[in-house]
């Protein structure tokens, strides 16, 4: 059983909890990990990257000058891609960026960063993201509690709205719902806080 130190939000006290090591159970697929993360990334391309072929080109199909006699290099037409605002020779034209991942590949990812972070000590867990006041230094006080600093991503269930306040002002601190968590995002972050609720979610995710 994997043991978890829990801080209780109000009174800020610590106790212990365990978890079945159907979800901390020490292994990392960090092939799994780049897959997947390599797959998001490429899924927020819009593809709509688009650059004009000599035929798509605005202008003239004439010939600049005679062929011979000149003492000139021979040209077709302006819209060459050899000059100036002329065509793009193989630019990119629109296309889908999409990689599809299975989903046993995706949970086992996300459980990989799981483990990663556990194994790091870079986990934390809260009962609740429930506060009494929206300021933003009763929130700091929270985090030296912690004993975490650089980026920090909080997970939760449902929290209310004194939360979502309380950290507005801090760059390096995020949250994301338990729905939505993903290997990248807690990869990019140093530290995962998860609150109590959205961690047996997980669990029951990953078990299933």
């Amino acid at each position: 059983m994997a043991k978890i130190e829990m801080l209780n939000m109000k009174s800020l006290s610590k106790n212990e909890i365990e978890f079945s090591d159907s979800l901390f159970d020490g292994e990392v697929k960090l092939h799994l990990v780049h897959q997947v993360i390599k797959s998001q990334l490429a899924n927020r391309r819009l593809g709509t990257h688009s650059t004009l072929t000599r035929s798509e080109v605005h202008g003239t199909s004439a010939k600049p000058w005679n062929q011979k006699g000149g003492g000139r290099a021979r040209a077709g037409d302006v819209k060459s891609p050899i000059w100036r605002h002329g065509g793009i020779t193989f630019g990119p034209k629109p296309r889908k960026y999409t990689q599809k991942i299975n989903k046993k590949v995706a949970m086992k990812a996300l459980k990989s960063v799981l483990n990663l972070k556990f194994s790091e000590k870079k986990l934390r867990l809260v009962d609740e993201l429930n506060l009494e006041t929206s300021k933003t230094s009763d929130f700091l006080n929270i985090l030296s509690k912690m004993d975490i600093s650089g980026k920090i991503l909080f997970v939760y269930e449902d929290h209310n709205e004194n939360f979502g306040l309380s950290l507005r002002n801090l760059k390096k601190v995020n949250k994301i719902s338990v729905k939505g968590i993903n290997p990248y995002d807690v990869i990019k972050h140093d530290f995962l806080v998860i609150e109590k609720v959205a961690l047996d979610k997980l669990e029951q995710r990953l078990a299933g």
